[in-house]
């Protein structure tokens, strides 16, 4: 299993609230439909006047994630609504193998 990650944040308030809103009421379904995909989280800390998002996508293999994002997996997939309201963002994506995993992953 890959494990593909993502970092941005947002200003407290409507933005950070736009940006919640838009990852799991659009991105996420979309992701969760695609062949090889596993299962998505999102987490998210206050730091300071922001909240800090992290993105974690889960899936079968390195071809499912290209499939997703194309020849360069390094690069973030990050669309307009999310540029609107992010204050910054990285502009990679970090991928990690699944060394080993126990129990469940968790419930929304």
């Amino acid at each position: 299993m890959i494990v593909r990650m993502w970092r941005g944040s947002a200003v407290i308030g409507s933005d950070a609230q736009a940006y919640e809103s838009h990852v799991t009421g659009k991105v996420f379904p979309g992701v969760l439909a695609l062949s090889g995909n596993l299962g998505a989280r999102l987490l998210k800390r206050r730091i300071d006047d922001r909240i800090e998002f992290l993105a974690v996508t889960y899936w079968s293999s390195l071809e499912a994630v290209k499939a997703f994002a194309g020849d360069d997996i390094g690069l973030a997939v990050v669309e307009p609504a999310a540029h609107a309201v992010l204050a910054e963002f990285d502009d990679f994506v970090t991928h990690y193998e699944v060394a080993y995993g126990a129990g469940p992953a968790g419930t929304n």
